[in-house]
């Protein structure tokens, strides 16, 4: 798998109809994950907010949003990311320790329920960042 660059939108509560509504709009294979899915919170309202939704378009478009947990700040205007994702882990710790260089992380790159290594980091000039390592836990 090559590295992939793509945005990731955030939502309160809205996900799910808004992954829907991209995939009628672009067409493609919506795949959508829950926060109960992963256990990735204790939160019994938020087990069915989606913790991930992925769709990827026959052209190669590929668009991933996820609803914003209630403890982390939501913003419209401000709810975007870029994602960084594949399998090349050195290639990736290196994408990470520059974009993080500076700048503030806000979640470890480090295992992750999911299986992966993830972290969070946003740049020195205040541009969010998600990076995910496929199949790479420690």
């Amino acid at each position: 798998m090559n590295t992939k660059l793509n945005p990731y939108l955030g939502f309160r509560d809205t996900a799910r109809q808004a992954m829907e509504f991209y995939q009628s709009v672009f067409g493609g294979e919506l795949t959508l994950s829950t926060f109960g899915d992963s256990h990735a919170s204790e939160d019994p309202a938020e087990q069915d907010k989606i913790m991930h939704g992925m769709l990827v378009t026959e052209s190669g478009l590929t668009l991933m949003g996820a609803d914003t947990p209630g403890s982390m700040s939501y913003t419209p205007g401000d709810n975007y990311s870029v994602s960084l994702s594949g399998d090349d882990e050195a290639e990736l710790r290196r994408f990470w320790e520059g974009l993080s260089a500076g700048g503030t992380v806000t979640m470890k790159l480090e295992a992750a329920p999911w299986g992966d290594i993830f972290g969070m980091c946003t740049d020195k000039f205040g541009v969010s960042w998600l990076v995910n390592i496929a199949g790479s836990t420690p």
